[in-house]
């Protein structure tokens, strides 16, 4: 249905240690990507769970299959409970992240690399390599992590929760430590959680139990639900303050209501100037 619908992108996000079933990023991207095209893919990975070589080949074979640009989204993670499961100290993620994103560039620049840090590595390679550069979005909410995404990565991702007041002071603050960085912004990307109905009224009635549940922990305010035209007109506004992507995830956990939304996304797009 994204496919159909036009949309630009494609990306599976990663989380561990779940009691409800949560199917894991590389396995359903490689399944995805037969269907995909030649459109931006990508999956994202918090890489202090994740064993850098171990990622680096899951990443680079899954770029070998992708028709077109990958792109590896990544970050810390905030998630006590899952660090915990994994056995991974908390205290750890910020250096653990940039030894782990070290590595992996080194990795798929084909090098051997020995490593006497968070991990203990020697003569650490990988093969296949990526066939084209593989982009690195770096998702980050605090300033000193927005700070890291502009000094490390190709692009900034923003997190779901931010009301659109937040969102304007943390691209602000996203373009003027890239500016301190002596370096170039890249994507400038948000996540938006999204519902799309056919009418205001009916998105809202729909929504009304997710709400009611606190849908994720997220402010309503920073959620995305109405009309076909009112969804544009807050995406529009996103892309005023300088914001490249929008990443939309289903608040819906119903399959039609799901599916529903993603071809409305395509009229949205169409209103802000794309196709359909």
């Amino acid at each position: 249905m994204a496919q159909q619908s036009g949309l630009d992108s494609l990306f599976v996000g990663d989380h561990h240690v779940t009691a409800q079933p949560y199917y894991q990023n590389s396995p359903m991207l490689g399944r995805m990507l037969a269907e995909w095209g030649a459109m931006p893919a990508g999956a994202l990975y918090l890489l202090p769970l994740w064993n850098p070589v171990v990622l680096a080949e899951q990443v680079a074979t899954l770029s070998c299959i992708a028709e077109g640009r990958f792109i590896m989204q990544c970050g810390v993670g905030g998630d006590d409970e899952q660090f915990l499961g994994m056995g991974v100290p908390t205290g750890r993620r910020p250096s653990m992240f940039e030894q782990s994103l070290f590595t992996l560039r080194a990795l798929w620049r084909g090098e051997t690399v020995d490593l006497d840090g968070r991990w203990k590595l020697r003569d650490a390679r990988i093969s296949p390599l990526p066939p084209e550069p593989v982009e690195v979005w770096i998702a980050a909410s605090a300033d000193v992590a927005i700070d890291r995404a502009a000094r490390l990565g190709d692009g900034w991702l923003g997190d779901p929760g931010m009301d659109f007041d937040t969102a304007q002071r943390r691209v602000q603050h996203y373009l003027e430590a890239c500016a301190a960085a002596g370096t170039k912004p890249g994507a400038v990307a948000i996540r938006r959680d999204v519902y799309v109905g056919e009418s205001a009224e009916a998105a809202h009635r729909a929504m009304e139990p997710y709400l009611e549940r606190g849908h994720r922990g997220i402010e309503p305010a920073a959620l995305l639900i109405g009309s076909v035209e009112q969804v544009a007109e807050r995406i529009g506004q996103l892309g005023s303050m300088g914001y490249s992507d929008v990443i939309v995830r289903n608040i819906s956990t119903d399959q039609q209501q799901a599916l529903a939304t993603i071809e409305r996304l395509g009229e949205v797009r169409g209103l802000l100037g794309g196709s359909p």
